[in-house]
Parts: structure tokens; sequence; C-alpha cells
């Protein structure tokens, strides 16, 4: 999978070089390109935004250096995501879907947003992390990065890793223990102790469903339908 990302400040996914995906980059299985939208600015003081027609607070990221910048890497095969507090929110089904996107170009935004001419001309997608608004699409590109670089193959290493963690079947994640078998007083339940992986996977089963009835209840209501 190749992934650029168009940002007013490259030096904000330094992350993305480290521990699992920085890992898949330096072999190869996932494509990560940084581009800077000031370097496409025509504007002599590499300015990218200016206020909004009918007045508003704040500014606006301006069409041009978005619009040089996107050509610069869009191809045939190119998803392009805007990351936008407006956009459908982002979960565990949309992830997986994502992943299997060849070639993923992903707009952050900054100060009020971006033009609407840049929305309407090459967003195939807007995209959120949540109810709440950020000071740029940094962070959210990130996110967006890390969830869809998981399911990628080879980039976890044990594929089956995904299979029964949070969300998967609209279920919350069993709990899980490691060593030592007591610690402070606090013992491993017995089950997971027993060898006995059928009442094992019972115990684990039983325990996912317990949790999201308790923290959320709604996702098993999505899951009965």
């Amino acid at each position: 999978m190749k992934i650029d990302i168009l940002t007013l400040f490259p030096e904000s996914f330094s992350a993305l070089k480290e521990s699992i995906i920085g890992r898949a980059v330096e072999s190869g299985i996932l494509k990560i390109k940084i581009t800077d939208i000031r370097d496409f600015s025509k504007d002599k003081h590499k300015k990218c935004d200016d206020y909004t027609f009918g007045g508003g607070d704040g500014l606006l990221m301006t069409p041009q250096p978005l619009f040089d910048a996107i050509e610069s890497v869009i191809q045939k095969n190119s998803y392009v995501v805007y990351m936008s507090p407006k956009g459908s929110l982002l979960n565990q089904s949309k992830v997986k879907e994502m992943s299997k996107i060849e070639h993923l170009i992903i707009i952050c935004g900054h100060y009020e947003g971006i033009d609407q001419r840049v929305i309407d001309t090459f967003v195939n997608e807007e995209i959120s992390i949540g109810d709440y608004v950020l000071t740029g699409g940094e962070l959210p590109a990130m996110i967006l990065v890390d969830a869809v670089a998981r399911y990628i193959p080879k980039v976890l290493g044990n594929e089956n890793s995904v299979i029964n963690e949070t969300f998967s079947n609209n279920l919350l994640e069993f709990p899980q223990y490691t060593r030592p078998q007591e610690f402070r007083g606090l013992k491993v339940p017995d089950v997971l102790l027993s060898g006995n992986h059928q009442e094992i996977e019972k115990w684990r089963k039983e325990e996912s469903f317990k949790l999201t009835k308790k923290r959320r209840p709604d996702l098993l209501e999505n899951k009965a339908e």
C-alpha cells in the first residue's frame, strides 16, 4: 500500500518512523510519503491561507497550493481522503475496508479547513475520528494510517492478532493476562491456566460479551441488526 500525506507541518509525522509502522516502511511493506503543501504555494512568502468570503472568524487554506500538491501525487488508482470533523466517523469496519486501497492520499486541513473547491474536485471521502474539533488534520491522519496499516498483510507479523481484538464482530476484546500468575495477590483466572482451549475460548467469548454489554451496549444493538 502506498500512502501520500499532504500537510503544512510535515515534521508532525516523525512518529510514523517508529515502532511497527516504521518497520513496515523500512521493509517496503508500506510506502509513506509526506508532502509539504507550502512547497507548492506561488506566494512569495509561501502563504497557504486567507480570509473566508462572506466574513467569519479564522483563516481558510487556499485552493492553489492544494490543487498543485494533489495533482503532483494523484494517480488513476488513488483514493483521496480529507480529515474533517464533518466527515463520516471512522470505525473498524471502515478501517478494514480502506486497507484494501492501493494508493491512499490524505489531506490534512488546518485553521478553518480547506476551500470547498478542493473537496468538490478531488476528495472521495471526508473522514472524522470523533465528534470533536482539533487544531489540524495531522493527528487524525496519523490515527488513520496506524489503524489502516494494521490490516495490511505482514505489517503486524501475526495476521491472526486482528481477528479477536476490540470492535471485531462488534464486541470489545476480552481481558488478557501475562506472567507472573500472581502479582500482589491478584491472580490470573484459573481457566486461562487450564490448558483446555475449548473452555478458554468459551470464557473469552463470555467476557467479551459482558464487557461490551457494560461499556458499549450500542455495539450489541448494531450486532443484532
